[in-house]
């Protein structure tokens, strides 16, 4: 759809999007008629729904598909800045968590996933947009989003559920599911069928979508942007903000060591072999935060909000290679040293001591290094008397220590994040003689 006339790219998207929109009517009245028992006025606004969705199907079909206003379109854009997207998807978790009883109500989840296919479908007839989702290694990650959105939600009703029939002194629902099968024939047979079904879906995939092959590889022809696969456009991400040595090395291992130090270092007996928040809500809140905030945002960053140049750009936002970005990229010891003070900061001389080199590197950085002392061992130490005193004193100080170091060392990239995009600090602590930039 590259370059497409507005008339000609409506005449190709309005097929697919009636279709879309045909699939979406009918899922709301098999919605309507599972509700009419149950509850009228549910089913009346599943049905009305239906109609409207219904109505934009015939306009698709008819080659005049509803189509979202320029206005919208600007402020959308607008509005996802790194700076915004990145507080908005903070606060959009926090919201999430702290009323949960009501985003669990299928209700409401029925609502929400609606309006996400509605804004999918406007966002459909722009052509800017539907070239970004409809590239053969974009589509699985769209669907991914649902799916991943999906059992989110899953879990937290099972979870939301559990957690009110403790309330009420009632076990858990996984405690009350007594039949039993065996391995062989009923889970295996169940596992054949979903073998068959998944190898066909896969096959009816590559005959649809065409694969996202390139030409061959040209050494003196590098793509502009140059992205990885999308489960590296994380650590891709993350490099923007890194030292590679960091990015590519130490968060990758840490990511790795802490998840298996999870049994180890968790002593909270309860919340085993069923879903609750209430029981579990400090480690809830790590997992929810470290996955979907500093590793899923950051693969859809990396994926639908970044273009050539490695810049951000908006969903409806054409992808221009010559945008230029007004970067004023500066470590903390030339803010402190040049632009503040003024004085300008201390050089090393090659030709002294070792001693005295490490004495001026140490004078240059004192200010990132006093800042990174404070957050990794004052920090610890003020949480461990006030906020997570119980967790100290349960865990004992090793697994305490190696927690919060592991804690920290994943609060800072949202922190590094925010101070490169609001003030354009790089490098809290910067020593290039010795390859370390933190």
């Amino acid at each position: 759809m590259n370059h497409l006339a507005p008339h000609e790219f409506l005449a190709a998207v309005a097929g697919p999007l009636g279709w879309f929109y045909a699939l979406t009517a009918g899922a709301n009245v098999i919605a309507a008629g599972r509700s009419v028992t149950a509850s009228r006025s549910k089913a009346a606004a599943w049905m009305t729904i239906g109609l409207l969705f219904a109505g934009a199907a015939v306009l698709s079909f008819s080659g005049r598909p509803p189509m979202m206003p320029e206005v919208v379109k600007a402020t959308v854009d607008a509005a996802l800045g790194p700076i915004t997207i990145t507080l908005g998807s903070i606060a959009l978790l926090t919201v999430l968590f702290l009323r949960r009883e009501f985003f669990v109500r299928p209700a409401v989840a029925w609502v929400g996933l609606n309006l996400t296919l509605a804004l999918l479908g406007l966002s459909l007839s722009d052509q800017q947009f539907t070239q970004i989702v409809s590239q053969g290694d974009n589509v699985p990650i769209v669907g991914m989003v649902f799916l991943l959105g999906f059992f989110t939600w899953l879990a937290a009703r099972r979870a939301v559920e559990n957690d009110r029939r403790s309330a009420e002194g009632q076990p858990p629902t996984e405690k009350e599911l007594s039949d039993t099968v065996l391995v062989w024939p009923d889970l295996v047979y169940i596992e054949l069928i979903c073998m068959v079904l998944v190898t066909a879906g896969l096959i009816a995939w590559s005959m649809l979508i065409q694969a996202p092959l390139e030409e061959p590889a040209n050494p003196v022809v590098t793509p502009n942007p140059a992205k990885a696969p999308w489960y590296f456009l994380g650590l891709q991400e993350m490099l923007v903000f890194f030292d590679a040595s960091i990015a590519g090395v130490t968060l990758p291992v840490l990511i790795i060591l802490g998840l298996a130090a999870i049994p180890y270092l968790d002593v909270n007996p309860r919340g085993n072999g069923y879903y609750t928040i209430a029981e579990r809500k400090f480690a809830y809140i790590v997992f929810q935060f470290g996955f979907l905030q500093l590793w899923i945002f950051l693969i859809l960053i990396g994926t639908f909000l970044r273009g050539p140049g490695w810049a951000f750009f908006g969903l409806y936002e054409v992808r221009d290679p010559h945008k230029v970005e007004a970067l004023s990229n500066i470590t903390l010891s030339r803010a402190v040293w040049d632009v503040w003070l003024g004085v300008g900061m201390p050089r090393v001389d090659p030709a002294s001591g070792w001693l005295h080199q490490v004495a001026t590197i140490a004078l240059r950085e004192c200010e990132g290094l006093v800042l990174l002392a404070v957050y990794f061992l004052g920090f610890p130490i003020l949480l461990a008397r006030k906020w997570l005193a119980a967790y100290r004193s349960a865990m004992g100080p090793t697994r305490y220590w190696i927690l919060a170091l592991l804690l920290l060392m994943m609060f800072m990239l949202p922190i590094k994040m925010l101070l490169r995009w609001s003030t354009g600090l790089s490098f809290l602590v910067s020593i290039p003689e010795y390859f370390f930039n933190f």
